[in-house]
Order: structure tokens, then sequence, then C-alpha cells
């Protein structure tokens, strides 16, 4: 399986996991987070499937695709899981405002913090290599050459 669908592959995954963890946000030790752990699933979710659906649009090197494909799995579930494990346990020294009212052990906010920090790098890296691709989707440097208009329509059927 090529890397384009195992991204929408993921992102759906992912996507579908977040509407799983918005059934259950009012059981969680802190429901505002939750909400951010479902919103966040979906969102993550909903990007991967983008990303994975853009794909074959880029242009990047071996190196940098393979860099941006794992940091976007990486940062994605990374987060994902972070916020799910913040409101399972209901710390608040990361999210101050979403956790406000809400304390947990010592030991439990040191893991929630070590665990929502390690995707952030990892997403700023991804959101760069994107970003830098899409720059070049822009400028045509990274996309295929567009078809014309009536090499899109020939053969079709508003032909």
């Amino acid at each position: 399986m090529d890397r384009r669908r195992r991204l929408f592959w993921h992102g759906i995954f992912l996507f579908l996991l977040g509407l799983v963890v918005g059934a259950f946000v009012q059981r969680m030790t802190n429901p505002r987070m939750g909400l951010s752990a479902h919103l966040g699933g979906v969102m993550t979710g909903t990007f991967l499937a983008v990303l994975g659906a853009l794909w074959a649009e880029l242009r990047l090197s071996p190196r940098a695709e393979s860099a941006a494909y794992r940091l976007a799995l990486f940062g994605t579930y990374g987060s994902s899981a972070s916020l799910l494990l913040a409101a399972i346990l209901g710390t608040s020294s990361m999210t101050p405002i979403a956790g406000a009212g809400h304390t947990a052990a010592g030991w439990q906010e040191a893991i929630v913090t070590w665990a929502s920090s390690r995707p952030r790098p990892a997403s700023s890296s991804a959101a760069c290599s994107c970003s830098g691709a899409s720059a070049g989707v822009a400028s045509g440097g990274c996309m295929r050459p567009m078809r014309s208009r009536a090499a899109l329509t020939q053969g079709s059927i508003f032909a």
C-alpha cells in the first residue's frame, strides 16, 4: 500500500477514534478536556485524510517525503493520545484553561506533560514540510502541470 493510501486510511481511522471518544466525553475525569480530545481526534484525522488525498500532488525528495509522512503520523496520533490521556487522568498543568478545577497526582501530570510535549515538534516539522510543499504547489514547482479544460472534459459525460 502506498503512502497516499496509508495516510488516507490513518486519517479515517483517527477521525473514527475521535468520534468514539466523543461518545464518552461525559464519563471522563475532565469532560472539557474530553471534548478537546474528541475535537482533536476529528480534526487531525481530517488533516491526515486531506493530506493523503493531496499526497500524489506533492513533489518532495524521497527523504523529505519520508520525514513528512512519519512526522505527520507521529504528530497527529501523539497529539490525540496526549489529549485523551489528559482528559482521562484529569490533569491541568499543560492545559490550565481546559483543566481548570482539576488536579491529578504529580506522576500523572508528569506523564501528560512528557506525552504532550513530544508531538509538538513533530507536528511543527510536518507542518513546515507540508507548508513548504504547498508553497511549491502554489508556485507550480511541486505540482504536476494542470491539464487544459479541453483535456479534462474530453471523453467525459459533460463534453
